[in-house]
C-alpha cells in the first residue's frame, strides 16, 4: 500500500499516464494529474482516482518548460509538505524519416521526452533529497533499446530518458531514493489505434507474445517499483513489451 505517499505523474490525463495515476490511487496514494493541453480528460481522471477513495488534484504544467516544471514541484511540495513518487510519462512524438524530419520537429520531441525529463527530476529530486527518500520512475520505450525507422528523434529522447536514469540513480541512491526506468512496447492506445492496420499487423509480429500491451501492464510495473517491495531495485531499465526486445 502507498497510503500516505505523494505521486506526481506527468501526462497523466490520458492512456498510459493514466493508468498510472490509476493504479497508484488504487494503492490509496495522493496522486497529482500533471496534463499539458488536456484539462478536460485530466479531470476525469482525478474524479476516477476519487472513485477509488484516494485523494488528489490536477495541475497543468508543460514540463518542457524549465521555470514552469520548477513551479509546479514547489506548488506540489507547498501544498503537501513532500513529494515521494514522481513517475515522468509525458512525451511526445512528431514521426518522419531523418531525410523527412524537420529541426523543429526533433527539437519538439527531444524537449518534451528529455529535457521534460531532466527539469522535473532536478525540481523533484531537491525534496527527496531533504526527505532522504523518494521514488523515481521515468518511461521510457523500446524505441530507447531497439531504435525504430521514422523515429530518430523519439528513439533518441527515450535512449537518453535511459542515461538519465542511470545516472540519477547513481547520483541518489546514498539519500535512499531510486530511479528506474520501464520500457513499454506496443500498448493499446489512442496513439496506437490510429496506425494503419498493416503497421499494426507489422507490429504485432514482432511481439513473441503475439499482442499489443495494455496500459494496465505498465501501470502495474510502475505501481510495484512505486512500493516498498522494490526498495533494492534502481538504475534498472525493465522492458514491458510482450517480448519484443528480448
Amino acid at each position: 500500500m502507498l497510503e500516505g505517499k505523494i505521486a506526481l505523474v506527468t501526462g497523466a490525463a490520458k492512456g498510459i499516464g493514466r493508468a498510472i495515476a490509476l493504479a497508484l490511487a488504487a494503492e490509496k496514494a495522493t496522486v497529482i494529474v500533471n496534463y499539458n493541453g488536456s484539462a478536460e480528460k485530466a479531470e476525469q481522471t482525478l474524479e476516477e482516482i476519487r472513485a477509488l477513495g484516494a485523494d488528489g488534484r490536477t495541475c497543468q504544467c508543460n514540463v518542457a518548460d524549465t521555470q514552469a516544471a520548477l513551479a509546479m514541484i514547489k506548488e506540489v511540495t507547498a501544498e503537501y509538505g513532500r513529494l515521494d513518487i514522481l513517475v515522468n510519462n509525458a512525451g511526445i512524438t512528431r514521426d518522419n524519416l531523418i531525410m523527412k524530419m524537420s529541426e523543429e520537429d526533433f527539437d519538439a520531441v527531444i524537449s518534451a521526452n528529455l529535457k521534460g525529463c531532466f527539469n522535473t527530476i532536478k525540481a523533484a529530486s531537491r525534496q527527496m533529497l531533504k526527505q532522504r527518500s523518494g521514488r523515481i520512475i521515468n518511461i521510457t520505450s523500446v524505441s530507447g533499446i531497439l531504435g525504430n525507422a521514422g523515429q530518430a528523434n523519439y528513439a533518441a529522447s527515450k535512449a537518453g530518458i535511459i542515461g538519465l536514469t542511470k545516472t540519477m540513480a547513481r547520483e541518489l541512491a546514498s539519500r535512499g531514493i531510486t530511479v528506474n526506468a520501464v520500457a513499454p512496447g506496443f500498448v493499446d492506445t489512442d496513439m496506437t489505434q490510429a496506425l494503419p492496420d498493416g503497421v499494426k499487423e507489422a507490429a504485432v509480429a514482432q511481439i513473441p507474445l503475439g499482442r499489443f500491451g495494455k496500459p494496465e501492464d505498465i501501470a502495474d510495473m510502475v505501481a510495484y517499483l512505486a512500493s516498498e517491495k522494490a526498495a533494492y531495485i534502481t538504475g534498472q531499465i525493465i522492458s514491458v513489451d510482450g517480448g519484443m526486445a528480448i
